[in-house]
Parts: structure tokens; C-alpha cells; sequence
């Protein structure tokens, strides 16, 4: 993996807003450390610039890995996973009750494949937004 400079780091960090920028999962209330990811990985030519980096909790990060997408659940298309650096969070997914719903076929896989839903992840999400914290 090639370094990530401490300016670019704070870009990416800062852009973030102090959230996981697939699950929304605030770092101030994470256990884990989060990490810089590269949205498409360098191994696919994925560049170490800010606009191929991303902010992610352990959880996504490591449920995606290199991955770009997945079949889509519903057509079993193949179907990127969505991108925070060209679209918008809430044309993708909806929160419902704890739960992350996808509302796209980017949606669907970056939901099925990033397990946004596990039990423990929706038990933690409802904790949160039961204390105005996410």
C-alpha cells in the first residue's frame, strides 16, 4: 500500500466529518481506529489521491477489501459499490429505524457486501440514535 502523506490523511479525515463515509458510523463512539481507503483499490489502479480516498470504519472497510462491487442482490447485475467521492449518501440509502436501507443497485450491494445491517451493527446504530449520536 503506498503511503498516505499526513496533509492528504487530514483532507480525507476532515472531508469525513467524523464519519465512517459508507455506514455514516461516527468515530468519536468506534472502539477500532478507522482507516484511509482506497475506494478503488490499488491492486484494480486505484490512485493514492483524495479523490480515490475514503474515511472508513474497520467494519466496511474490511467487509469490502479490494472489491469494486458485487452482484446485485435484486438482478443479479454486476453493480459497483457506491462511491462517496461522486455520489450522495441519501440518494443511495435511507435510515430506518436503525436499520440502512438501499434505495439504488449501488445501494443494494454496498449494503449487502459492507453487512451494514449485522445484528451488532444495527444494535450499536439503535444505542447511537438513542443518544442523538448518529
Amino acid at each position: 500500500m503506498t503511503y498516505v502523506s499526513v496533509e492528504l490523511r487530514q483532507i480525507v479525515i476532515q472531508r469525513a466529518q467524523g464519519r465512517c463515509e459508507y455506514c455514516r458510523y461516527p468515530e468519536a463512539f468506534a472502539f477500532l481506529t478507522f482507516e484511509i481507503e482506497h475506494i478503488v483499490a490499488e491492486k484494480h489502479g486505484g490512485e493514492t489521491a483524495s479523490a480515490n480516498l475514503a474515511w472508513a470504519c474497520p467494519h466496511c472497510n474490511r467487509f469490502k477489501g479490494t472489491d469494486l462491487g458485487s452482484l446485485d442482490p435484486e438482478t443479479g447485475q454486476l453493480t459497483p459499490f457506491f462511491n462517496p467521492r461522486t455520489q450522495e449518501w441519501h440518494k443511495h440509502f435511507n435510515l430506518q429505524d436503525a436499520r440502512i436501507l438501499p434505495l439504488t443497485p449501488e445501494g443494494r450491494v454496498t449494503v449487502a457486501v459492507l453487512r451494514f445491517n449485522l445484528p451488532e451493527r444495527l444494535q450499536e446504530r439503535r444505542q447511537l440514535l438513542d443518544a442523538n449520536a448518529y
